[in-house]
């Protein structure tokens, strides 16, 4: 009897993301041969009827395979991933799933759980999640505490901490990758929030299954079947009451807007705006590439732009092209809005003479001679 469905395609969503990252990694994996016993008359043994080496470590749920053999665990120096773990079910069916799959495939795979002192008892719950990971034979296992600042407001400063701590555990443990376990429900509540802040395509084209060295496997998958997956494999979870809070406005959108939504319009909303981002996503990426070859074609010195040849693009490639330069003069990528780029705009396409424009990160833009210049002020 096979898995059930749940843990299948969860599996399978891991095994594709983690054999991409074992062939960019280089990472090929054999098996070491057991040397198999013979019976009394000479007969060798089957090799489901052997025993697990002395010494084995059992990787993932291996007692659940149907083979009922142990996991055979990636050789030390093998590259390591790192899986993000909250103990909710996402990420618990994300963590157990890896730990089944990257020894088949030659990777090491552990675990990171970020502990945000937000709540009574937040270390001792992340103590607790560090060593039911360990259980499961992921390794390494760590449990970080962080400190969350107030800048963005508590969503955005929380999830900043997660992915500063985030990125020092790769960089520390020299990891590959780090699996993220957001799923289809939490794309298509990116989308509704991008969608709500008028944040433009990029914004409502979502979450990103490849970002720099992160990777979101269950994308395609719904929550549900990252619960069933962890009820099926008795593997315990822990729901934060922050998802449930009212006060944080994904919340909001997931117990309330959603399922208005999902009433009045039918099934299959979520499902549908994910679809929406993929697509958005598709046409984000071609109008960026066109940009970035336009922002080369237009430069006219050090953080100047020909502003005659700008007003010549289409707008959504214009507009891309000014948000490029004013990253690069510094403006933080969090902070510049739609707003701003409108307002930039204007000098390209309604130009009446009008001063310099204050960014965020106290970045300037402004017109003169035909160029439009960004700078830091005081420089």
């Amino acid at each position: 009897m096979g898995p059930h469905p749940a843990v299948a395609a969860i599996r399978l969503a891991v095994r594709r993301t983690l054999t991409d990252l074992a062939s960019e990694a280089g990472s090929t994996f054999t098996a070491p041969a057991r040397e198999p016993r013979e019976r009394a008359g000479g007969a060798p043994l089957a090799a489901a009827a052997l025993p697990a080496a002395v010494g084995t470590t059992l990787i993932g749920n291996a007692h659940r395979h149907p083979s009922g053999l142990p996991r055979t665990p990636a050789a030390p120096g093998s590259p390591l991933v790192l899986v993000a773990v909250s103990g909710g079910a996402d990420s618990m069916a994300l963590a157990i799933a890896a730990a089944f799959e990257a020894p088949k495939i030659g990777l090491r795979v552990g675990a990171v759980t970020v502990d945000h002192g937000l709540q009574s008892g937040s270390a001792e719950r992340a103590a607790q999640v560090a060593g039911r990971l360990r259980e499961l034979g992921l390794d390494p296992v760590e449990a970080v505490a962080v400190r969350v600042g107030r800048e963005g407001g508590p969503e955005a400063a929380a999830r900043d901490a997660r992915y500063a701590a985030l990125d020092e555990a790769a960089e520390r443990f020299g990891a590959v990758a780090v699996l993220l376990g957001h799923t289809r429900d939490d794309q298509a509540e990116t989308v509704l929030l991008g969608l709500a802040r008028g944040s433009g395509s990029r914004s409502l084209a979502g979450m990103p299954a490849q970002k720099g060295r992160y990777r979101r496997p269950l994308l395609e998958l719904d929550r549900a079947a990252t619960r069933q997956a962890c009820s099926a494999q008795a593997i315990p979870v822990w729901d934060d009451p922050h998802n449930r809070d009212p006060a944080f406005t994904r919340s909001r959108v997931r117990h309330e807007v959603l399922p208005v939504l999902e009433k009045h319009l039918g099934g299959g909303v979520v499902e549908a705006l994910a679809r929406t981002a993929r697509l958005f996503r598709d046409d984000a990426d071609a109008l960026d590439q066109w940009a970035a070859l336009a922002e080369r074609d237009l430069r006219a010195g050090e953080g100047a732009l020909d502003a005659v040849k700008l007003a010549e693009l289409p707008p959504a490639v214009r507009r891309r092209v000014l948000r490029r330069a004013a990253l690069r003069a510094g403006c933080p990528a969090g902070d510049l809005f739609a707003r701003h780029l409108e307002t930039i705009d204007l000098l390209v396409t309604g130009w009446r003479g009008q001063g310099p424009l204050h960014l965020p990160g106290g970045v300037e833009a402004t017109r003169r001679c035909g160029t439009l210049v960004f700078r830091r002020q005081g420089d």
